[in-house]
């Protein structure tokens, strides 16, 4: 990495009432495919799945308002855009009448310099100025074997709320997860927006350069969440005068100074097949357990070479590194 400190999409979700499925999805891109069920409510839906974290739905035919289209892009997809592309899908959505739902601003201090304990015991000594009408601290730890923590995240706001704040230790959840690039990340810092407040940040966005937009997003979350030398005695009216903590302003003002970043998620047959392990394994099993299941699967994957394209080829042509567990996991991740 270039920079110890990035900013990313991690989340864009929205409405528009002028346009249409096919048009939409020629807009995002990408390989999208017709669901069985709905979606959020709209009776129609088309899902995209790369095989990786990102998943992409699109809802539409809703009774009342049936030319209406709803679109959750997930951080794998909203990621990967660059800030033209990122600009000009915001564009389009004005253009077609429609309004941001949620975005979701991923500040990434990727060398950890500000760790969670130190933000958890700021708060604990009564440092933190906030608009959250609550802060909650969640420990996730292994119920099994040596019960390692693998996870540390704190809660600014409610899932209710339009800002919420999560702050967690991101090499940790990734290492966990047995993610190769756990350690090109550290401490995140992630600014959920949601209804009137994603609108108003996605107008702001659409047309700001790339430094204005970070001023943006560090002005939103220094608005909604400071950290300053006072101790939990100190009068309301003493709380925002009073200067703001060191390694608050160090760490904002590398976000200022960090760039915005487009995480290319490079697709592994590891990744391939943990996905298909975490997503599609009890589904297979309930096929396979139906009359003449297993020789269906066979035709569909059979089927499918057909349908291969470049990115599945190029698949094929990475080098493998699996073994045989002792427990007889075939092709498990060396």
């Amino acid at each position: 990495m270039d920079s110890s400190f990035t900013l990313t999409m991690d989340w864009l979700a929205f409405t528009v009432l002028a346009s249409n499925p096919q048009e939409t999805m020629r807009i995002l891109g990408g390989d999208w495919s017709k669901a069985k069920g709905g979606f959020r409510g709209y009776p129609l839906s088309w899902m995209r799945a790369d095989g990786l974290r990102g998943v992409g739905r699109l809802g539409t035919n809703a009774p009342r308002r049936p030319n209406e289209i709803h679109v959750d892009l997930s951080g794998g997809l909203a990621s990967a855009l660059t800030l033209d592309q990122i600009r000009g899908l915001l564009q389009w959505v004005h253009k077609q009448q429609g309004h941001v739902t949620r975005i979701d601003c991923a500040l990434d201090d990727r060398a950890g310099t500000v760790p969670v304990a130190t933000i958890r015991e700021a708060v604990s000594a009564g440092q933190c100025v906030t608009r959250a009408a609550q802060v909650r601290h969640i420990v996730s730890n292994l119920t099994h074997g040596t019960g390692a923590t693998t996870g540390e995240t704190m809660y600014f706001g409610s899932p209710q709320s339009q800002t919420l704040l999560r702050i967690y230790d991101k090499r940790l959840e990734l290492q966990s997860k047995g993610q190769e690039n756990y350690q090109d990340y550290g401490t995140r810092w992630e600014l959920e927006l949601k209804k009137d407040r994603a609108e108003q940040c996605a107008r702001a966005l659409a047309t700001l350069d790339e430094a204005d937009w970070k001023e943006l997003v560090i002005g939103l979350l220094r608005s909604y969440v400071d950290f300053r030398d006072i101790t939990k005695e100190t009068e309301d009216e003493e709380r925002y005068r009073a200067p703001v903590l060191e390694w608050y302003a160090l760490l904002t003002e590398g976000f200022q100074k960090g760039r915005l970043a487009q995480e290319q998620q490079v697709q592994t047959l590891q990744n391939v097949k943990r996905w298909v392990s975490d997503t599609l394994t009890p589904m297979l099993a309930v096929i396979c357990a139906t009359p003449g299941g297993e020789e269906w699967l066979l035709q569909e994957i059979v089927r499918g070479i057909a349908r291969w394209k470049d990115r599945h080829r190029n698949l094929l042509k990475q080098p493998t590194r699996f073994h045989r567990t002792a427990g007889g996991h075939a092709g498990s991740p060396c």
